[in-house]
C-alpha cells in the first residue's frame, strides 16, 4: 500500500491537494511483460492505494470517458497525489488522458513532473496528433494511444513517427461507433471483429508498435473473457486490456509462456546451434517430429526472449 490511512484525503479540498504532493518519483518500469493491462478509476482511492502491489503487468489510470467532467480535476489530483508518494510498483504505470483538445494537453503538461511510464492519448486520428502529443510529453516517458477512430484504424501502420510511440490500445466500442457499426458485433467468432483484430495486429507490428487487445466490459463473465484471450493469443496478441483482478489473472495465465513452449524452444535452439556449427542449417528432429531450419530457430529465440521478460 502507498498510504496506511486514506481518511485525510476525504477532507482535502481541490485547492489543498498540491500542498500534499510528495517528492517520491517511481523508477521507470524495467520489465517487458504486457500480458495484462488493467484500467483503474482514479476516483477509487482504495484501488489507487494498491497499485504498487498489483499483479497486472501494466496499470492504466483513466482520466477519460469513465470520469465525469466535474470530477476530472479531482481524478487528476488523485493521480498526482498517489504517484508522488509511490517509490516503486510491480506494474508499468500509464495515465490515459483526454483528447488533446478536450483537456489532454493541459493534463500532460501537469503530469510531466511526476513518476510514471507513459501517457495514453485518446481519440488520436493522424500523425499530427502523434507529433503534438510527443511535443508536449517529457522525453523520459513513452507515448501510447487509444486506437478508437476510423482515421487511426486506416492509418495505424504509418503513425509511428518517433520511437517513443510504443503502444496502441484497441478501443473496440468507440471504433465501431466511428465506423458506424453496431457494438452488438462484439461476439467471439464474428468475422467483422476478427477482421478488425487481424488488421490492427498486423498494422501495429508493421509499424513496430505493441497492439493491446480490447477491453471486455462484462466483468463477471469470466468465461467469455477467457474465450477472447484464447482467440486473441491464437491470432498473435500478447497483451489484453483488463477490468480488475479477475481478468488480470486470466490474461496473465493465457498470455504467459507455458513450460512446454519454453522447453521446446530451448531444445530447438540447442539442436540448431549444434548442427549449424557443423555447417548443417536444416535437419529432422525426432524429439518433436519437426524439420528445424533458420525460421524455426528464430521463432524459438522469440519464445525464449518472451519467457525471460
Amino acid at each position: 500500500m502507498i498510504f496506511e490511512d486514506l481518511s485525510f484525503i476525504d477532507n482535502l479540498s481541490l485547492e489543498a491537494y498540491p500542498k500534499h504532493f510528495g517528492t517520491a518519483f517511481k523508477a521507470p518500469c524495467t520489465h517487458k511483460r504486457h500480458r495484462s493491462n488493467m484500467m483503474l478509476n482514479p476516483l477509487n482511492l482504495k484501488h489507487l492505494n494498491r497499485m504498487d502491489e498489483s499483479d497486472a503487468d501494466v496499470i492504466t489510470l483513466n482520466l477519460e470517458d469513465a470520469i465525469a467532467p466535474e470530477h476530472k480535476k479531482e481524478a487528476l489530483y488523485n493521480i498526482a497525489l498517489f504517484l508522488s508518494h509511490m517509490n516503486r510498483s510491480n506494474s508499468c504505470i500509464i495515465v490515459r488522458v483526454n483528447p488533446l483538445d478536450a483537456g489532454g494537453e493541459e493534463e500532460i503538461s501537469f503530469l510531466n513532473d511526476f513518476g510514471f511510464d507513459a501517457i495514453r492519448v485518446a481519440k488520436v486520428k493522424d500523425q499530427y496528433d502523434i507529433a503534438r502529443a510527443l511535443t508536449l510529453l517529457d522525453d523520459t516517458k513513452a507515448l501510447h494511444i487509444s486506437m478508437e477512430t476510423k482515421e487511426a484504424f486506416a492509418n495505424l501502420a504509418t503513425l509511428r513517427i518517433d520511437p517513443r510511440f510504443t503502444t496502441a490500445n484497441l478501443g473496440i466500442l468507440d471504433l465501431l461507433t466511428s465506423l458506424e457499426l453496431p457494438q452488438s458485433l462484439v461476439k467471439p467468432g464474428n468475422p467483422t471483429i476478427d477482421y478488425i483484430l487481424g488488421k490492427f495486429l498486423v498494422d501495429a507490428h508493421t509499424a513496430g508498435i505493441l497492439p493491446v487487445g480490447f477491453m471486455f466490459q462484462e466483468y463477471n463473465d469470466t468465461e467469455t473473457f477467457r474465450q477472447w484471450c484464447i482467440r486473441e493469443k491464437e491470432m498473435g496478441f500478447v497483451s489484453k486490456a483488463c477490468m480488475g483482478p479477475k481478468q488480470v489473472a486470466i490474461a496473465n495465465e493465457i498470455f504467459g509462456v507455458n513450460p512446454f513452449e519454453l522447453e521446446r524452444a530451448k531444445h530447438i535452439k540447442k539442436r540448431f546451434e549444434e548442427e549449424s556449427s557443423k555447417g548443417i542449417n536444416g535437419f529432422m528432429d525426432d524429439t518433436y517430429g519437426i524439420f528445424i531450419d533458420e525460421p524455426i530457430y528464430r521463432d524459438a529465440l522469440l519464445i525464449l526472449q518472451k519467457g525471460s521478460e
